[in-house]
């Protein structure tokens, strides 16, 4: 393989809000804690464990007006991005994060709008809609 991919899938819950930053010139960033969980059953004590992974989300300009305005703590989605490490010093020391910058979310419960069941949100771009005009007889497969 000549190339290199950086891709990140994750199916989780908002630990919190989305926390919104505006900068001038109209771009946004939102920032949220997103957990993910796995739970397993031990063999040794047969009791029931669950583990639980927390992960630094950030969505920018309309997708992240888009998260804060419909995503409350709790909700599940569904995410696709790339990671980014990220350093600064702060009182002399050196801070490093690791965040999950997200190009495609798509919301599977939401608290906020109970109305909406699933609605798919792609960074930069708007989601293509589905036409309903499309039948199978505009399909060019033999089978």
């Amino acid at each position: 393989m000549a190339g290199t991919i950086n891709k990140v899938i994750l199916i989780g819950n908002l630990g919190d809000d989305v926390k919104m930053h505006y900068f001038d010139g109209g771009d946004s960033i939102g920032r949220f804690p997103l957990a993910t969980s796995e739970t397993y059953v031990s063999k040794q004590t047969g009791e029931k464990i669950t583990n639980t992974d927390w992960h630094n989300v950030v969505v920018k300009n309309k997708l992240a007006e888009i998260c804060e305005k419909y995503l409350v703590k709790g909700d599940k989605i569904y995410l696709e991005g790339k990671l980014k490490n990220r350093q600064w010093e702060q009182d002399g020391i050196k801070r490093y994060a690791t965040e999950i910058h997200v190009t495609e979310l798509t919301m599977l419960s939401n608290k906020k709008n109970t109305e909406t069941n699933s609605t798919n949100i792609k960074n930069s771009q708007p989601s293509p809609a589905i036409s309903s005009s499309h039948t199978e007889e505009n399909d060019d497969l033999p089978f």
